[in-house]
């Protein structure tokens, strides 16, 4: 019947004549300019927000520019300069580092409480929302501000291994070798976002491949293995790739913990703050733009590099 009707609907288009057609056509350019008319503000935004500034910062990244002079043409300099910046090649050692290990035990957080609440329970609607909550805040200076007393000398962490017999007095912000490990720890305490769309993933599996699995004797670990992360791997890429890119970019929490300086001993020098200090606190934009485009070059690489290897991994239906 289906072919019926699209044969009624071909042979009647054809049957238009040709005022009808010029009216039909009239009637399409007027949606279009509807349509242009209400995407204006998006096509300002993103000229005037978007793509003018990320033009500006690829020839600033060319010049000597302090912000207090007119910018000078010095061509690849700055790029030169970069492969003999020792901080430079420290603060990208540090950020790899907060990504390698933050981002899959964020993940990996993120989707064993994501299958807790999957189990259905009461008040999941509430669970939801405490357990979304940290990643509304976690990027805030209030958080960090929290996170920089609680893990200080006579901090809650201190105070709460008193309570069980371990006497500490050691400041676990301003120890070289804790102070990053702090940071990452508040990057996994962030997992309310990947958590979210992990648990509407889960929904979409369905119930009939883990009753099967079960018929057969596959323990929860199989099905897990065997079910449940096939299925929900395009949700882990999805999740992977997104958490990588915001992980790159993490400020906030460096910026505060370390009061702005990276330390203690650069331990804590994320690449996004050394930019920062380039840029704001050295008045070298020139270099800190060219700093930015090799963080775009870094980003644009490794998820090139997971879209690649994707193919290996996640599975689809289709």
């Amino acid at each position: 019947m289906s072919a019926i009707s699209e044969l009624t609907s071909l042979k009647a288009t054809k049957a238009r004549t040709p005022e009808e057609k010029a009216a039909r056509r009239r009637e399409n350019n007027r949606d279009n300019k509807a349509a242009y008319l209400f995407l204006t503000p998006w096509f300002i935004g993103l000229v005037v927000i978007t793509i003018g500034p990320m033009l500006a910062s690829l020839y600033l990244s060319f010049t000597q520019y302090s912000l207090l002079q007119p910018p000078e043409w010095i061509g690849a300099q700055n790029y030169l300069d970069m492969l003999g910046d020792a901080r430079l090649h420290h603060s990208l050692q540090v950020t790899l580092i907060y990504v390698v290990v933050g981002v899959p035990l964020q993940l990996a957080f993120a989707l064993a409480v994501a299958i807790v609440l999957d189990r259905g329970m009461r008040g999941l609607a509430l669970y939801r929302s405490i357990f979304y909550l940290p990643s509304m805040l976690g990027g805030s200076v209030a958080i960090a501000l929290l996170w920089r007393q609680m893990f200080g000398t006579e901090g809650l962490v201190n105070q709460i291994l008193g309570l069980v017999g371990i006497e500490s007095t050691r400041g676990w912000v301003s120890d070289p070798s804790t102070a990053l490990w702090t940071i990452i720890l508040l990057h996994v305490w962030t997992f309310g976002s990947p958590m979210v769309i992990f648990l509407a993933g889960l929904r979409q599996i369905p119930v009939m491949y883990y009753e099967a699995a079960a018929v057969d004797g596959a323990t929860r670990w199989t099905r897990f293995r065997r079910i449940t992360l096939p299925l929900l791997s395009p949700i882990i890429f999805f999740n992977l790739v997104l958490q990588l890119i915001n992980a790159f970019q993490s400020f906030t929490q460096a910026f505060v913990v370390s009061g702005g300086t990276g330390g203690p001993a650069d331990s804590t020098l994320f690449y996004s703050l050394y930019l920062y200090q380039k840029g704001f606190g050295q008045f070298q934009m020139g270099y800190a733009a060219a700093m930015a485009w090799l963080l775009v070059l870094i980003v644009g690489v490794l998820t090139a590099v997971n879209f690649l290897l994707s193919k290996y991994w996640v599975f689809y239906d289709d």
